[in-house]
């Protein structure tokens, strides 16, 4: 009996190990096949001088350690350029890499896509055409200050008889006055197109107080954005939540429960960790740059919040996968008119762009091309679809419509000057918007100013 039983044990374990072998020897079929790269080729962006230009590839899904070469390939005569015409050689960051074209001509369109090379074949990207710059710098926009001097208080005013605390967030309403998070007064200031400064809520005192405008208090507001109705949401930086100021000057809390913390839910049920940019879409949809959850949050009209994009951790990383993408204290936010988010980051250097599918690229910048935007800190459009940026280092800058960099004002000193171009200096510069004259204005945080910058 014993003898039987040995033998059939043995018999088994003769069969597991042939089976063994045939799965790992002869079942070829449960080995992943190679295939072809699938890639993104990501928006280019070229300076003023025409020569370079900026772009990169994303792989969509996780990348083939048998790549033996990747990059961008790009021709100004092949409308489908592959590895033949000039390229790049680059190194991958997990899913993505960004890159430079050097050498090209100004005023010249060329090809550019994506490539990758594996044991299957080469794979593409979709082309993007893109013209480079005319060879030339532009004279700038003339920068003045609107309200504001150097001394740091809360007084309302005209021009430089009002004072600021180091102001922050700034955007245009639909009246075509300009508001601003005055942050260190922990109030939400009204400035005319004159310059003329009131207290729109806010006493100067930090805390935490809904109700009519006059009693509400803010802690240390950052950014702010207004609806097609008059609302004005404000990013309440220090209260972990987002307040809303209705045209008939009721002051509530429309999403966060003032709790720093991690949570989607439908207002005061979410939480935020110090909220720091907004942006509204068309359909009145809210968008928030949670600096401290590294997360792009989502808040509906009926104060819905969810998570948009990040994954939380603190890094760089580009993704075909919005919840599987990093950013790394997101500061600035804005919306394009196809509803493409767009973020500044001012420790990874870059700005990203979300599609609404939740493809994350970088549009422009990055941690190994960190002069391209410098620290940008806010971003806005303007109504013809050029994006600008307040780069903390001391300029502001503009991306055109058809993707051409240009430095309007500042040259990256810190310091106070009025002037044209890069003669106007800045001092950490927070905040940035466009009214639709497209006069751009700037909260100048550390010269405690509203700047205004009119385009040549």
């Amino acid at each position: 009996m014993k003898k039987s039983f040995t033998k059939t044990i043995l018999f088994a374990a003769f069969l597991f190990a042939v089976a063994l072998a045939g799965t790992s020897c002869g079942k070829k079929g449960n080995v992943t096949p190679v295939t072809v790269p699938d890639l993104t080729t990501m928006d280019v962006v070229t300076p003023e001088s025409g020569t370079i230009a900026y772009t990169g590839g994303l792989f969509n899904g996780s990348t083939d350690v048998s790549l033996s070469s990747y990059g961008i390939c790009y021709s100004a005569t092949n409308q489908t350029p592959t590895t033949a015409d000039k390229k790049t050689t680059d190194t991958v960051i997990l899913y993505a890499y960004t890159t430079k074209l050097t050498g090209l001509s100004p005023k010249t369109t060329y090809y550019a896509r994506a490539y990758a090379v594996n044991s299957a074949g080469t794979g593409y990207g979709k082309v993007v055409q893109f013209t480079t710059g005319e060879g030339t710098t532009s004279t700038g926009g003339t920068v003045s200050t609107l309200a504001g001097n150097t001394a740091a208080d809360f007084v309302d005013g005209l021009g430089g008889a009002a004072l600021f605390n180091s102001p922050q967030g700034i955007t245009v309403g639909a009246d075509g006055n300009i508001y601003v998070a005055d942050s260190f007064n922990s109030a939400i200031r009204k400035v005319t197109a004159a310059g003329d400064v009131t207290t729109l809520s806010g006493n100067g005192s930090i805390g935490y107080v809904d109700g009519p405008i006059a009693a509400a208090q803010f802690y240390a507001p950052q950014s702010l954005v207004t609806d097609a109705t008059g609302n004005i949401y404000v990013a309440d930086y220090g209260n972990n939540n987002i307040r809303k100021i209705t045209p008939a000057g009721v002051v509530s809390t429309f999403a966060g429960s003032g709790d720093a913390g991690y949570a989607d839910g439908t207002g005061t049920k979410a939480t935020f960790n110090s909220p720091r940019g907004l942006a509204i879409d068309g359909s009145g949809n809210i968008f928030v740059a949670d600096m401290g959850n590294n997360l792009i949050r989502k808040i509906t009209p009926a104060g819905v919040v969810t998570t948009f994009a990040g994954s939380r951790g603190a890094s760089y990383l580009d993704n075909a996968t919005a919840t599987s993408a990093t950013f790394n204290k997101p500061n600035g936010i804005a919306i394009d008119a196809n509803n493409n988010i767009y973020v500044a980051e001012t420790l990874n250097h870059a700005i990203r762009k979300i599609t609404p599918a939740g493809v994350v690229t970088t549009f422009v910048g990055g941690n190994k091309q960190t002069g391209i935007v410098g620290s940008p800190s806010a971003i806005a459009f303007d109504k013809s679809g050029n994006l600008f940026i307040a780069d903390q280092n001391g300029r502001i800058l503009e991306i055109t419509k058809d993707k051409v960099l240009k430095v309007i004002a500042g040259n990256g000193t810190s310091g106070f000057a009025e002037g044209v171009g890069t003669a106007g200096i800045f001092n950490s510069p927070q905040g940035v918007t466009v009214d639709v004259g497209n006069n751009v204005y700037v909260a100048d945080y550390y010269n405690n100013r509203i700047r205004k910058i009119v385009l040549q």
